[in-house]
């Protein structure tokens, strides 16, 4: 890809400019959001899109707007527990289970 200036882009530039383009450690619910938020904040940055949602489901537009919005908070639901929560949680139960015995 070539700048105005006439330079190319490298990706490391191009994932330093654009927070949605991920890294190799980008996790699958990470991407899943970013993806959905910048859907939600297109429909919101353009009204005919808005507008049409709103018609769609029979709703105002400053309502379909408000949804939307909550809907960017977590798109996709909570995140996923990770392999150190478990590990950590499987500690206290062990340890627990050794202070009752």
């Amino acid at each position: 890809m070539s700048t105005p200036g006439g330079g190319n882009l490298s990706a490391e530039q191009l994932k330093a400019r654009y927070v949605g383009t991920g890294h190799a450690d980008l996790s699958k619910y990470e991407w899943l959001t970013n993806q959905h938020r910048d859907t939600y904040a297109s429909f919101l940055g353009h009204y005919d899109q808005l507008s049409y949602y709103a018609v769609a489901q029979n709703e105002s537009i400053g309502r379909t707007r408000l949804e939307f919005w909550k809907k960017m908070v977590q798109p996709c639901g909570p995140p996923p527990p990770t392999k150190d929560i478990d590990k950590i949680l499987e500690e206290k139960r062990l340890e627990e289970e050794q202070q009752e015995s």
